[in-house]
């Protein structure tokens, strides 16, 4: 059955190496030693949690205009995350949702937390609150 399957989101991008530097510099994600042997041609895939994503190269970079990836987490890793990445200069995007409120560019709903944040492909990534 697909539910006890690992998932791999994949990104396009257009420039294989500024994604790296992207994901491996501002991110901190590690390269997959399955990846790093050639054993995935055309790309670069990174392990998060118990799935991984795959960063290819495509003509299609950046033409999806909705989150793309969400990294779950706890309230403490969130936290933890968000002042990382403010702190290597991300900019974090605010936008209209019907019963979202907005912290500066922290989104709430309920019990939820989350900060939504572009690629250099404008592949759109969140982090949000379990």
């Amino acid at each position: 059955m697909l539910s006890e399957l690992t998932p791999m989101a994949t990104l396009a991008t257009a420039d294989l190496e500024r994604s790296r530097k992207f994901y491996e510099g501002m991110l901190g994600l590690s390269e997959m030693p399955e990846s790093a042997n050639a054993d995935m041609p055309g790309g670069v895939a990174y392990k998060c949690g118990d799935g991984a994503i795959f960063v290819y190269e495509s003509q299609y970079a950046g033409t999806n205009k909705a989150t793309a990836v969400t990294f779950m987490a706890t309230d403490a890793q969130f936290d933890k995350e968000v002042d990382r990445l403010r702190h290597k200069g991300m900019n974090f995007m605010t936008f209209e949702f019907e019963g979202m409120e907005w912290d500066g560019d922290i989104a709430t709903m309920e019990d939820m937390r989350s900060v939504w944040f572009a690629d250099p492909d404008g592949n759109i990534l969140n982090i949000g609150t379990m």
